[in-house]
């Protein structure tokens, strides 16, 4: 079953395009807020507070090489994101032929 909240608060992190285009970036390298930033045009401030965003939510991992962060994803908790939006957004398999519709569907009563 799924779990609401934590759905909830998937689809929202998600929600922002620019946070969309970080994961993008983020796939299968490491980058810094500064390069980041130029490739979005954004200010590296506003890189920052989303990066912060996906940090929290643990989708992004930052880790210090000498002056600068570098942030990459956190690959186990995009796949648990990936399998939890899978599950939700499957279609519902459809009734054996001959029973009734579920509720919500299109002919139930």
């Amino acid at each position: 079953m799924l779990h609401a909240p934590k759905a909830a608060r998937i689809f929202k992190v998600l929600s922002v395009e620019t946070r969309l285009r970080l994961v993008e970036l983020l796939r299968g390298r490491t980058l810094c807020v500064n390069a980041l930033s130029r490739h979005l045009g954004i200010t590296p401030a506003a890189a920052s507070q989303h990066l912060r965003v996906l940090r929290d939510a643990d989708l992004v991992a930052a880790e210090k090489r000498g002056y600068f962060v570098h942030y990459r994803l956190n690959e186990r908790t995009l796949a648990a994101w990936a399998g939890m939006a899978a599950a939700l957004l499957a279609p519902t398999p459809a009734p054996p032929d001959g029973a009734a519709p579920g509720p919500g569907t299109p002919d139930a009563p």
